[in-house]
């Protein structure tokens, strides 16, 4: 039952992905962009499962202390804020993920978006070295 569920999932996620790629290449709106936050947040858990990430859990959602999925990569531990928005990620995206960074004590802290960056974001990112994945990355992952 638990490997059927698996598998569903996974379809589930290539069903997703490819519509994403296509209604992007037709420039309409893409499904990501028309999730609810906790959907967004599965599918980037699953999205990162599938590029060899391991140990993926997403948090439980309230009191997460800003980060929404643990994970880890080459011996690399992650903590990753997830952001389904309308207009660009502000600096208040990387001071969670910088916070939660620390909670969970990871070594890498990351804010993935279908959105981009504001230049403030951009330079706080910078100065509390958080790594920015935005739309193009998110795009390129999903093409993979």
């Amino acid at each position: 039952m638990v490997l059927i569920s698996a598998i569903a999932a996974i379809s589930l996620m290539a069903v997703i992905t490819l519509i994403c790629i296509m209604k992007r290449k037709a420039g309409g709106p893409s499904p990501i962009d028309e999730m609810e936050g906790r959907d967004f947040e599965q599918f980037c858990a699953e999205l990162l499962r599938e590029r060899g990430f391991v140990e993926v859990e997403v948090t439980k959602g309230s009191g997460d202390y800003g980060i929404d999925i643990l994970a880890e990569k080459d011996g690399v531990t992650y903590a990753i804020q997830c952001k389904r928005y309308d207009t660009p990620v502000g600096v208040k995206a990387i001071q969670e993920a910088y916070a939660g960074r620390d909670y969970y004590d990871r070594m890498v802290g990351a804010v993935l978006t279908n959105q981009y960056f504001t230049a403030p974001a951009v330079e706080a990112a910078k100065k509390l070295k958080i790594l920015l994945w935005d739309r193009g990355y998110l795009d390129s992952m999903m093409q993979e």
